[in-house]
């Protein structure tokens, strides 16, 4: 009967895998992603070119007014004149100063109230583009902070995978120098060393390169974000009906309001094409004076000739014709009423559609995570059922091997799971037009203190 030896235990995984987790530890400088979307905010030039342009717009839409408001001018002149007569024979000049305050007031002018109306929805349609930049960098911002801190973690694991398969590369060493085992074993853990130490170059690359774009982002040298708190309890969908979700898309996704206020600058655009066959009316005032120093050309001597004129009145224009251009731009602008209403239409329908996606994305990663979990726990016992199977001899190297492999990938793919979670829950507001900064509250709890 084969006396079977026991082989050297292996380094327990756990203790692996936290002596290598523990390098990336937060420091004590660490910001949370409120921090650092708050630097993001102040630094990004994508957002602050969307600010800049929703000011100018305002101001744009401020000129509105001008057409309903009256307006008022001075001007002022002086001349010298040259007068020459034959009979009787007059040779003199004299100079003249003038001055005039003139002012007017629309009265009625359907054109300009609905240019003024306009200006209205302009600053709706601004809002609402500040508001979709504001959205697109909450969510870059989070997917740069949970891209870094996914890149920390696979080179944490792979890291710890290293230094386990380091542990099973000397066992197997140890093994095959005692003869209990064949060089085919040394081989194999040696090959999954070399295997593993390339993952780790391209992990360390990877790293680097999220950190220069979340860096890059939020205007910091060495950003360090906080990771998740472990165990970690991902907040559950509320509320959980995508109908729910989609109705509120309907009415507050910067997109939709947007169309909407393109449909209704549409509607008072064939208000101002009407307004071409209707007549205006403004009132109007003028004050003028004019001064002769010197007289004027039928008087001389030092008499100061002056003149004061005031005049009010009311000044009517009635357009006649217009060579056809006035009915035709009706037709055009009644065009782009039912253009801008498909758009509106199409509008509800592409966020309708990309709020179920989001949503449904969101409950498969939450599934995700479950099944993940318990396959982190399934594999951890596959792990340590190999590892007990190769020290009594009843398990192969290479099954260890798969074994800790197999484990994790799995860690991998749990803690990429959780964060797709979190920014599946930020890209769903996103989708229905609800996202706020507020939003960021709830992620900045689950985050390390």
């Amino acid at each position: 009967m084969k006396t079977l030896l026991k082989k050297p235990a292996l380094l327990p995984l756990s203790l692996a895998l936290s002596a290598v987790l523990a390098s990336f530890a937060p420091a004590v400088q660490a910001q949370n992603l409120v921090e650092l979307y708050r630097s993001a905010r102040e630094y990004d030039a994508s957002y602050q070119s969307a600010r800049s342009l929703y000011e100018a717009n305002l101001a744009k839409a401020e000129q509105a007014k001008a057409g309903i408001l009256p307006t008022a001018g001075l001007s002022l002149g002086a001349s010298r004149t040259n007068f020459e007569n034959n009979n009787p024979v007059v040779d003199r000049s004299f100079p003249t100063q003038t001055a005039s305050l003139n002012a007017s007031q629309p009265l009625y002018r359907p054109g300009n109230w609905a240019t003024y109306e306009q200006g209205k929805q302009q600053v709706v349609l601004s809002r609402a583009q500040l508001e979709v930049a504001e959205q697109d960098l909450i969510v870059r911002t989070s997917q740069a902070y949970f891209d870094v801190l996914a890149a920390q973690d696979t080179l944490a694991f792979v890291r710890a995978q290293k230094a386990a398969v380091g542990e099973q590369l000397a066992s197997a060493k140890r093994n095959f120098e005692v003869g209990t085992s064949t060089i085919t074993d040394s081989r194999e853990a040696q090959a999954r060393f070399d295997l593993v130490t390339a993952q780790e170059i391209a992990a360390e690359n990877d790293l680097r390169v999220k950190k220069i774009a979340l860096d890059q982002l939020v205007g910091r040298t060495d950003a360090q974000p906080k990771g998740l708190l472990v165990p970690v309890e991902l907040p559950p969908l509320v509320p959980a009906d995508v109908n729910t979700w989609v109705r509120q898309s309907e009415d507050m996704h910067p997109t939709v309001r947007q169309a909407q206020a393109n449909l209704e600058v549409a509607k008072l655009e064939i208000d101002k094409a009407e307004a071409g066959h209707k007549p205006t009316l403004d009132l109007t005032a003028s004050y003028g004076v004019q001064r002769n120093p010197q007289g004027s050309a039928t008087t001389a001597g030092p008499l100061d000739y002056r003149t004061n004129s005031t005049t009010v009145g009311l000044a009517l224009n009635l357009p006649l014709f217009a060579g056809f251009a006035t009915q035709n731009r009706i037709r055009e602008t009644l065009s782009l009423e039912e253009k801008a209403r498909s758009d509106l239409e199409g509008a509800k329908r592409g966020v309708a559609l990309g709020t179920r996606t989001a949503y449904f994305g969101v409950l498969s990663g939450q599934g995700q995570v479950k099944a993940l979990e318990a396959a982190e726990a399934s594999s951890q016992s596959a792990l340590d059922a190999n590892k007990l199977g190769y020290q009594v001899g009843v398990r192969i190297n290479i099954d260890v091997l798969n074994a800790q492999s197999q484990l994790f990938q799995t860690k991998r793919d749990l803690a990429q799971a959780r964060y797709n979670v979190l920014i599946g829950g930020l890209k769903l507001r996103q989708a229905n037009g609800t996202l706020t900064p507020e939003d960021l509250l709830l992620i900045n709890s689950l985050l390390v203190r």
